[in-house]
């Protein structure tokens, strides 16, 4: 058995949650191989909707098993939080014994969080867009090799270990930021919810994967944020702090290549980013309004409102490309219901250039975008359950994006809820 591979294409916020939902009964485990608690996986089914940050999306079915890998940062707080709330949503992770941890995720501490906020603020006008979670300080120490991992709660000197991490911390904010802020109420916290995570079963999860696969179970890796966030190859450094690519499922498991099988790729019918950086399809007017606020595109996380515009193909043939895409999904096709003519960046003028790829130095030199104008469909796409049901012009569109990006659209998603989706293949 091989391990497919679930990711996005964008910029992040493609529906990831959504589809691992729909796809997580045909799987025996759900693993998340990378991010932090800045993804915000939205599930909506039988009129409810959740929103999950480390938890992965496959958590709602009970033959599913699921594992926060070790390429995920866990903050405990966060994911006490999450599991409070599922628990009064009456989904109770403990009792049905579903989430397995990885012992070589790292955790995020307090005190990440006070460097990421006190490193945005330094950085004025040229921030990143952080979200300010204390993901980027947890990889730089992971990658320092200084970091605290899920396994070290279980070692007797777990306090020393922590008070020696957070000193150095203390001392980096004092020295860099000529501040330290107040942690206390937090620390509290956070060494509440490490008792709750001693509580689930901790794994050695390279081992566990593996032995998934030797046994011929089907296993489905999810990935946060999305390929163009990717800190090798995203628009760095406007990026996120792991690879979010298929080569990102192979470390954060632990798995070798030659057991990746199907990648799916996820894209929206248009184009969000979230933070700054660069956008080459943004719509800065009134019509990008309109998309934001059609597409409801504001983080489930933080609330932030998205940037919007066109359909980037450029930029997805660049994502299908790093990731061996083998299958596509495309959501938030029902956003573009009443639009009269859409469009799809095909190419850019770069310097006078007409180029189809993505230019090095995407952040310093903007690009324009070279569009080509297609006719949208008026139909509510919201109530379509069959695919004979498809209007022609969007079917048109489905053709057209196939023809370009040489992967098939598999699934089209219609809304939000586990419901509203059609297999096309």
């Amino acid at each position: 058995m091989a391990v497919d591979v679930l990711l996005g294409l964008q910029w992040g916020d493609e529906g990831k949650g959504k589809i691992v939902d729909v796809l997580s009964p045909d799987y025996d485990l759900i693993a998340r191989f990378q991010g932090g608690p800045n993804a915000g996986h939205t599930l909506e089914f039988d009129g409810k909707k959740f929103v999950l940050n480390t938890i992965p999306s496959g958590i709602f079915f009970n033959n599913t098993l699921n594992l926060i890998g070790n390429g995920v940062v866990i903050d405990p707080i966060t994911l006490k939080r999450e599991i409070d709330k599922l628990k009064d949503a009456g989904h109770d992770l403990l009792a049905k014994k579903n989430l397995l941890i990885a012992k070589k995720a790292h955790l995020i501490l307090p005190t990440h969080q006070l460097l990421d906020a006190a490193s945005e603020k330094k950085m004025g006008e040229g921030k990143i867009g952080s979200t300010l979670k204390g993901i980027g300080p947890t990889y730089m120490d992971k990658t320092g090799r200084n970091g605290l991992r899920v396994g070290d709660i279980l070692l007797p000197d777990f306090k020393e270990r922590y008070q020696k991490l957070t000193d150095k911390h203390t001392s980096m904010l004092q020295a860099l930021y000529g501040e330290v802020g107040d942690f206390s109420e937090r620390e509290a916290a956070f060494f509440e919810a490490i008792e709750l995570i001693k509580k689930f079963e901790l794994v050695d999860s390279e081992h566990y994967v593996n032995n998934c696969i030797k046994t011929g179970k089907k296993v489905l890796a999810e990935g946060a944020q999305g390929t163009m966030l990717d800190i090798d190859f995203g628009s760095y450094p406007f990026v996120t702090s792991s690879n979010t690519t298929t080569a990102g499922a192979c470390t954060g498991l632990g798995i070798a290549p030659q057991q990746i099988g199907e990648v799916i790729g996820i894209f929206k019918a248009y184009c969000t980013r979230v933070g700054s950086g660069p956008f080459p399809t943004e719509l800065d007017n009134e019509l990008g309004e309109e998309l934001r606020q059609i597409g409801h595109e504001f983080g489930a996380t933080t609330g932030r409102p998205r940037r919007t515009g066109w359909i980037d193909l450029p930029a997805l043939k660049y994502a299908i490309m790093l990731n061996g895409v083998t299958q596509l999904v495309m959501t938030k096709a029902d956003v573009l219901s009443g639009f009269e003519k859409i469009y799809a960046c095909t190419h850019y003028n770069y310097q006078g250039e007409i180029i189809d790829y993505m230019p090095y130095d995407i952040c310093t030199i903007k690009p324009e975008p070279v569009l080509k104008e297609i006719d949208g469909w008026n139909e509510d796409l919201t109530g379509i359950r069959e695919i004979a049901e498809i209007p022609q012009k969007l079917a048109n569109y489905i053709t057209f994006l196939e023809k370009e990006l040489d992967v098939p659209v598999k699934y089209l998603s219609v809304g939000p809820d586990r419901v509203q989706t059609l297999v096309l293949h």
